[in-house]
């Protein structure tokens, strides 16, 4: 009876060492990361440079009283009249992809592919595989942090300015606001799907700049979709929209000055560090390992972090 329980017992311990290891290398590769980012604060410093005009933080308020305080007066009162003369079908359109400006879709693929990928062994990955899965890590963070943060601002907003949603048009119209109303119904501004669709375009659009304008048409629609379904105001949307870029931006101008991810081209424009060239050439071996036509590992040791140095 001991022998049967020690034996049963035997792949139990397996797990939970496994499970040990694993454990011990996402802390060693988080420390590792931390680390790299600390060394790297010397850049800021030495490319310590005032914001170009339209990047400061007034500049962005300006921009955001502005479009929106227009789009209060010009478009919040005629667009629920115009919605209700609309067909059904149109609303039904929009209908099938306003939910893509959820959040949680986005935090959690983000957030699981972090959290597991810290716990690999860097030290057993082919040097193109690593490069791969660094850069994946890198922007993967990125998008994540720039989701969540902007969701946190935006739910904040939300709450505290109280602005009634549409469907109370009749009832309280267009404009009324009621501080800390702490109700669903009154939760209008800024528009949460915008902001966090707003902020994944943004931060897609600078990863991949060959497919910038796609990308951000494809997010025009999406947020667009707030409006068509009666679930916000022009100006909610376009609040949104403001909110979750300007975090986008100031999220890879941060990693620019550092040097992780992104980086600073002679214009001043953010670019990433990867070229499509090694972009193209990692993918391709990162595919021909995930399907068999290669091995994730090499034969000799070595270390690996966000540019190589993660272990």
């Amino acid at each position: 009876m001991s022998e049967e329980s020690e034996t049963s017992r035997a792949p139990a311990h397996a797990g939970d060492g496994r499970i040990r290891r694993a454990m011990i290398r996402a802390r060693s590769n988080a420390v590792a990361i931390r680390t790299l980012i600390a060394g790297r604060e010397h850049r800021v410093a030495a490319q310590r440079a005032p914001l170009p005009p339209g990047h400061r933080p007034q500049d962005i308020l300006a921009v955001l009283l502005l479009t929106v305080g227009i789009a209060v007066i010009v478009l919040d009162i005629p667009t629920y009249p115009w919605l209700r003369s609309l067909p059904q079908q149109y609303k039904n359109a929009f209908i099938a992809i306003t939910d893509l400006g959820k959040g949680h879709w986005i935090l959690w693929t983000t957030g699981i592919y972090c959290l597991a990928t810290l716990a690999l062994d860097w030290d057993r990955l082919t040097w193109r595989v690593r490069m791969a899965l660094s850069a994946l890590w890198t922007f993967g963070a990125y998008i994540f942090v720039v989701v969540a943060s902007s969701g946190v601002i935006v739910l904040f907003l939300k709450w505290v300015l109280g602005r009634a949603r549409p469907k109370l048009y009749e009832e309280v119209g267009p404009v009324h606001f009621d501080f800390l109303a702490l109700k669903g119904a009154y939760t209008s501004f800024p528009s949460g799907h915008s902001t966090t669709i707003a902020a994944l375009a943004t931060t897609l659009a600078l990863i991949f700049p060959t497919y910038r304008w796609l990308i951000v048409v494809c997010g025009f629609w999406i947020a667009f979709s707030r409006i068509m379904v009666g679930a916000h105001y022009p100006s909610d949307v376009i609040a949104g929209t403001l909110l979750g870029l300007s975090v986008g931006v100031v999220a890879a101008r941060w990693m620019a000055h550092r040097r992780i991810g992104f980086r600073f081209n002679r214009l001043g424009a953010i670019t990433p560090i990867m070229g499509r060239v090694s972009f193209r050439a990692s993918a391709r071996a990162l595919w021909r390992s995930a399907t068999g036509a290669r091995s994730f590992a090499r034969p000799a040791a070595g270390a690996a972090d966000l540019s190589g140095d993660v272990k």
